[in-house]
């Protein structure tokens, strides 16, 4: 599925986004109050620079033992992250965030400007009904082997049984 039907499918309310020259402490604010673990940075054209995360924040400043009074968002941010495009497959996010361990995307349009962002989240969302379709599946075929081997076996111990019984009614 593209990532844009599933954006037409579920749409999102717009990401929230910082600048560059926007401080650390306005943007973390915003983080806390509603509870987002990251915030996207864009030029004035809303295209994608960075993007700042909460592990920005321990990273670069608590583990770093610095204050974040007069910091820039630009001191800290995540620079070039990866971005999807609206016309990539979600599947191919889902195995590249897993395997380069990131739990947001955000997704540009052909103007390269801010449209969404995808997180784990998101994603799972979307895997999951894909996930339990694809189980029951198995389960069928599953049981349908396991029913046809049964029937087998019970075939062949009804006729063991009714060989024994006619040797004794023989003999």
């Amino acid at each position: 599925m593209l990532i844009k039907a599933r954006l037409a499918a579920q749409p999102k309310a717009p990401p929230s986004t910082v600048t560059e020259d926007q401080m650390v402490s306005a943007a973390v604010t915003i983080m806390a109050e509603r509870n987002y673990g990251a915030m996207i940075v864009v030029d004035g054209d809303n295209k994608v620079t960075g993007i700042l995360t909460e592990r920005d924040v321990v990273k670069r400043i608590v583990w770093a033992g610095k204050s974040a009074e007069g910091m820039k968002v630009a001191d800290i941010m995540t620079r070039d992250p990866s971005v999807a495009r609206e016309d990539d497959e979600i599947e191919t996010w889902m195995k590249t965030m897993s395997q380069k361990r990131f739990r947001r995307i955000p997704v540009v349009g052909d103007d390269d400007r801010l449209l969404a962002i995808l997180t784990q989240t998101d994603l799972i969302a979307y895997a999951w009904p894909v996930l339990l379709s694809q189980t029951k599946e198995l389960a069928l075929r599953e049981s349908r082997r396991t029913f046809y081997a049964l029937l087998i076996g019970g075939g062949l111990l009804v006729y063991a049984v009714a060989m024994v019984i006619l040797a004794k009614v023989l003999l």
